[in-house]
């Protein structure tokens, strides 16, 4: 079994610009994610784009969503902004019912210390080969169905509703 693992940015894959003092795009580290964790699984990369999901609007999600249509894997991990990924989530649901979809991002970017994002990522490329078809997400070892699961912003986690 093939797993697809679309890339789109989100706090997971930024860095920090020395000369501005922000955190940029630059280019994903997920493969170099996926070489630290030492998986051994076949998988199929693919960025899709590189964006905080604050700054994401309708068409991103339609071409998140045209990406996982268009793939002929099954199985699809999506890497995603933490402060929308509910809603994207909800597009994918509304537009897929025969593929298993599950989304994680970090609250701290991978490239710094104590970052959440390889625990993160390894949750979901396991979660990704039990569940069901349907959309998920999950975040610091839980895994939520699309439409019960919201983002508490003062504790900096994941919830059910």
């Amino acid at each position: 079994m093939t797993i697809k693992l679309l890339i789109t940015g989100g706090t997971i894959d930024k860095q920090y610009d020395e000369l501005n003092g922000k955190l940029i795009f630059t280019q994903s580290g997920i493969g170099d994610m996926l070489t630290q964790g030492r998986t051994r699984l076949e998988l199929s990369l693919e960025t899709v784009m590189l964006k905080d999901s604050l700054d994401l609007d309708d068409n991103d999600r339609q071409k998140i969503l045209a990406s996982c249509l268009a793939c002929d894997e099954s199985r699809i991990v999506i890497t995603h902004g933490t402060d929308t990924m509910v809603e994207t989530s909800q597009v994918l649901a509304a537009g897929i019912k025969d593929k298993t979809i599950v989304l994680l991002g970090a609250m701290v970017p991978y490239q710094f210390k104590n970052s959440d994002a390889l625990f993160n990522l390894g949750c979901a490329i396991a979660a990704v080969q039990t569940l069901g078809n349907g959309v998920y997400i999950t975040m610091n070892g839980k895994v939520f169905n699309y439409d019960e699961v919201v983002k508490n912003k003062e504790l900096g986690e994941f919830q059910s509703r």
